[in-house]
């Protein structure tokens, strides 16, 4: 994601729009407007909840007032953007896995297809401590300590075949 200005929001193609926030686009692609669950959909685009803010948005949500669920409402952040006509959306792909969570049944499909995913890959998903190591946010030292904090347990033991196949990563990774 190489904007600098303005709001991307992450958008995915469902089967059922209407349980979700649906983005409304133009004939040419222009998003028009974000409608949270519309009984009659214009689009089949959820908003997935994933999103990226320029510096604007803190001046933007110092100026949110509560709806009337009383709450500050981050569809109200991107309705800002898109009235200041910097709001962009990103579709996620086909082969992209985005999972609804909000239903005890779908938080359940969701926590099923991860423990399947990791346990067939041998890797965890979104493990914060191993993406901030292999970007170099944090210095090999600094992924040492955060190891050894964890102790002799399966993360802490995950963490520890992280720094220990490095090496393997590095070699896959460039050929």
């Amino acid at each position: 994601l190489q904007r600098k200005t303005g709001a991307t929001i992450f958008a995915y193609a469902v089967r059922d729009p209407s349980r979700y926030g649906v983005i409304e686009f133009a004939p040419d692609g222009k998003v028009l407007g974000i409608v949270e669950k519309p009984k009659q959909p214009k689009s089949k685009y959820a908003v997935t909840g994933l999103y990226s803010y320029d510096s604007s948005v803190v001046e933007i949500a110092s100026k949110l007032t509560p709806s009337a669920r009383g709450e500050l409402e981050i569809t109200d952040v991107n309705n800002a953007y898109l009235q200041r006509g910097q709001l962009f959306v990103e579709i996620l792909s086909r082969g992209t896995a985005w999972l609804d969570m909000g239903t005890p049944e779908s938080l359940m499909e969701a926590g099923s297809f991860v423990a399947t995913l990791e346990k067939r890959q041998g890797f965890k998903i979104s493990c914060v401590e191993e993406i901030a190591y292999r970007m170099g946010f944090i210095s090999p030292a600094s992924f040492k300590q955060i190891i050894a904090e964890f102790g002799d347990c399966e993360y802490g033991r995950y963490l520890a075949s992280i720094m220990e196949n490095q090496n393997e990563y590095s070699i896959k990774k460039q050929g």
